[in-house]
């Protein structure tokens, strides 16, 4: 039985990440999913033969210890994560910063349409808030992501001379390090905007480069794709932390 589990979930995991894949994310994240179909696949089959129990007890043991350790440590992360899933920003923001995320010769992709619909919103609503649109030209992009973006908003009414362009970055922390050049990041009052998934991972970046007022506009996400989106900032929250980039 135990093995025939763990084939379901190799079979889950391989056409979830051949879903990922045909979204075309623009990244070779869903690669990560494969991985994981075969581990999957590789404990059924020693499931099925037993060799689990050939094992000695201490390796059992260390084994089980650090995959709990490993469980713990992914559900704080992901409680932190899913803290600022409706986070609500300021009211009257000097700044708002959009993270740029993958585009094509069609203009954004969903990830990033999600944020131009909850700038353009939050924009629409202060007229006294100025965007700056982060975001550079990656190698499978036509255009910088801060361009496509700044094309998006004033095809929708949104007028030019309130968006500010940051192209240089290709990092969410870059993002933050090149946006926080076109504003005083001691006193200005600052909004992030970017899908709820990614929120508290930008918020505590932000502080770490040294923006000091900041608050989150949480913009939404398609859930089809949100464990793929969830397991990777996960990864990329522990990175920064090892790093020392979040505050």
């Amino acid at each position: 039985m135990l093995a025939v589990l763990y084939y379901l979930i190799s079979a889950l995991c391989i056409v979830y990440g051949i879903t990922i894949m045909a979204a075309g994310t623009g990244t070779t994240f869903f690669m990560i999913w494969y991985g994981l179909g075969v581990l999957a696949l590789l404990l059924g089959i020693s499931a099925r033969m037993g060799l689990w129990q050939l094992l000695p007890v201490i390796i059992r043991r260390i084994f089980l210890g650090c995959l709990a350790c490993l469980l713990i440590l992914f559900l704080l992360v992901e409680g932190l994560i899913i803290s600022e899933f409706r986070s609500r920003p300021e009211e009257d923001l000097d700044y708002i910063i959009v993270l740029g995320a993958f585009v094509t010769r069609d203009g954004p992709k969903p990830v990033l349409l999600y944020r131009l619909l909850a700038a353009k919103e939050y924009l629409e609503g202060h007229p006294g808030t100025i965007c700056i649109l982060s975001g550079g030209q990656g190698k499978n992009e036509p255009a910088s992501e801060a361009s496509v973006m700044r094309d998006y908003l004033i095809r929708n009414g949104i007028e030019p001379s309130r968006l500010l362009l940051e192209d240089q970055s290709l990092n969410t922390r870059q993002n933050l390090i090149y946006s926080s050049k076109l504003i005083d990041p001691d006193h200005d009052h600052i909004g992030i905007v970017t899908n709820n998934f990614h929120l508290f991972r930008a918020i505590h970046l932000a502080k770490g480069v040294g923006i000091r007022h900041i608050s989150g506009i949480a913009a939404g996400s398609n859930p089809r794709f949100l464990p793929n989106n969830m397991l990777r900032e996960f990864l990329a929250v522990c990175k920064d932390g090892l790093a020392g980039n979040l505050k």
